[in-house]
């Protein structure tokens, strides 16, 4: 196998110690292969930063492991030629003796002839936005876990309060739930808590609200609405972080939220994940492949088989998803009439993912020439079949070549 680089450095990582391995190739055509542990305290790093230096090495490779590989890849960020981050999927060691030492050796060795890819790993200002963007949707998630388990205490005390409103927590229905915490029982008193179109069905809400609410439940209930004020306030701190880091990307977020079913908090995630530098991505279907929206490849023996979507950036993925969710209700729009024909014929979850697929296909477009989207309208996919439609495309074509063209149109 043919030898691409000369002077490699392999990191095998863990929590409290990396194993390094210099393969060094001496003039001579020889290789010397020099190994070392150390730990991933800052001084251990500094050793390790001194030891990979001594040797001379260009490329230093190591694997991702968990959040573990975090501490050295930032040690020794900008001290080499090159510094890989890979997956360790990509670089399992062949079966046999495995130790620390061997599977360093080892790393070292399929970097040296270029058997693996280094992974995507955003400059450090485009790591803290993704920081604060990840740890947001946790906390949005687990605000959405405290709702649901408040409808939970409410079922269990016989209240049917999400059979009448439409959701569990809302202005009304926090109203009388503070109520309730405050002892008060009489469910006529706290149907008239109802505002706005709830009071509507005050009717309805008297039988909903007969249930036998104890003082159990309101100890349940005060603490979980306890925490979802705090999570309300910690949401809103990251929003103002995240607002403020993005100030020299407001060009890409505009252009990213100019698409139909992306928010600004979707277009924000977007930013964050892909770092809004296209030119890291040299196709736009390696940039959907990436983020785990592209169709996986399965064939053996002549034969394609079912291999689902590629596994990818899964925090993107998801904002993806939910943007492709929101894209095709839609009404009118190119993506709704996109999902309409798809889901057709392959259902509702592939058609979410491959319209997922469209539009990060296009975002990447739209960032690599700086232009705003203009949707194509709900009736393109008829009107490209139209006659006098293609005969104008054909048309232009013909002009740009150089020619006259005079449509006129044949008598039946």
């Amino acid at each position: 196998m043919k030898r691409i680089r000369d002077r490699v450095g392999g990191l095998d990582v863990h929590r409290d110690t990396v194993v390094a391995c210099c393969r060094v190739v001496d003039p001579d055509g020889s290789v010397s292969v020099t190994k070392a542990s150390f730990s991933t305290t800052r001084k251990g790093l500094g050793e390790l930063a001194e030891f990979l230096s001594d040797a001379a090495v260009n490329t230093v490779a190591m694997e991702a492991t968990g959040v573990y590989w975090k501490a050295p890849y930032y040690a020794l960020e900008g001290l080499f030629e090159e510094l890989w981050l890979c997956n360790a999927q990509h670089v399992k060691n062949v079966p046999g003796r495995k130790s620390d030492l061997s599977d360093a050796e080892w790393l070292a060795d399929v970097a040296a002839h270029g058997m693996v890819r280094p992974s995507f790993v955003p400059p450090p200002e485009i790591r803290e936005l993704r920081e604060l963007t990840r740890y947001r949707k946790t906390q949005v998630d687990a605000r959405g876990q405290e709702i649901q388990r408040l409808e939970k205490v409410l079922q269990d005390a016989g209240l049917k309060l999400t059979s009448v409103a439409s959701s569990v927590w809302s202005v009304s229905s926090r109203a009388i739930i503070e109520a309730l915490i405050a002892g008060q029982r009489d469910p006529v008193v706290l149907a008239e808590m109802a505002k706005s179109r709830l009071r509507s069905k005050i009717a309805q809400l008297q039988e909903a609200l007969s249930g036998h609410f104890g003082s159990h439940h309101a100890i349940v209930c005060r603490q979980i609405i306890d925490h979802i004020d705090f999570l309300d306030r910690s949401i809103g701190a990251l929003t103002e972080e995240i607002t403020t880091r993005l100030v020299p990307f407001e060009a890409a977020v505009a252009i990213v939220t100019s698409l139909p079913g992306i928010s600004r908090t979707t277009a924000e995630v977007i930013v964050a994940e892909t770092g809004a530098d296209m030119s890291r991505f040299p196709t736009p279907g390696q940039l959907c492949a990436w983020a785990g929206v592209a169709p996986a490849s399965y064939e053996s023996a002549g034969k394609r088989r079912p291999a689902g979507t590629r596994h990818g950036a899964q925090w993107l993925r998801r904002a993806l998803i939910e943007a492709a969710k929101a894209a095709a209700r839609t009404k009118g729009t190119y993506y709704n009439a996109q999902y309409v024909r798809i889901a057709r014929r392959r259902g509702p979850n592939k058609a979410t993912v491959a319209l997922a697929n469209s539009m990060l296909f296009t975002v990447w477009h739209l960032l690599t020439n700086g232009a705003l989207y203009e949707d194509l309208g709900g009736d393109y996919f008829e009107r490209r079949h139209d006659p006098a439609v293609e005969a104008k495309r054909l048309a232009r074509r013909i002009e740009a070549l150089g020619f006259d063209v005079d449509l006129t149109q044949r008598a039946a």
